[in-house]
């Protein structure tokens, strides 16, 4: 079995040691797939504008991580060429929300009235802009933008109190 992920011009893929790393206009990302269970199984090769995975394997593990690793190589191609947003919206109905980013953290005051602001912090490279009651978290890494977007949901939800009538909060939208 063999899957191929066809590599655009202008993106620069070196491979070695199953460790991949990708160069494009917006920057460059690296993954290192050497911890794999079953890497003596399967090849990581280039050809030409291509990158072949493969085995001759018939395991059901072995080619699923086939998939998965083209799945990561086509991620990390679209990070550096479009990258990644993710967008989410403060809502609040008792107290309103002030939100601010500083640093490697977004610090959240005023949510349900409290007293402490709750923080969430920001993975990696990631930039966040925060326009009135919405917030875009943006990078070229696609687990970076999404963690640190479950880390600002995480960060303000509500235990013990009724969801029904505590609506606050800040959810993912995009």
């Amino acid at each position: 079995m063999e899957k191929i992920v066809h590599v655009p011009d202008g993106i620069e893929i070196s491979i070695e040691n199953f460790k991949v790393k990708v160069k494009g206009s917006k920057g460059s990302l690296e993954r290192d797939f050497f911890s794999l269970l079953f890497r003596d199984e399967i090849k990581l090769e280039k050809v030409d504008n291509k990158i072949k995975i493969s085995t001759e394997s018939e395991k059901k593990k072995v080619k699923a991580m086939i998939g998965t690793m083209g799945a990561h190589i086509r991620n990390l191609i679209k990070g550096v060429t479009e990258g990644y947003t993710a967008k989410l919206k403060i809502v609040f109905l008792h107290f309103p929300i002030t939100v601010k980013a500083s640093g490697s953290e977004i610090t959240i005051s005023n949510f349900l009235g409290e007293k402490n602001p709750r923080r969430a912090k920001i993975i990696g490279n990631c930039k966040v802009d925060i326009q009135d009651d919405v917030i875009a978290v943006s990078g070229i890494d696609k687990e970076e933008v999404g963690e640190t977007a479950a880390n600002i949901e995480k960060s303000t939800r509500i235990k013990k109190r009724d969801r029904r009538v505590f609506m606050d909060g800040i959810f993912r939208t995009e």
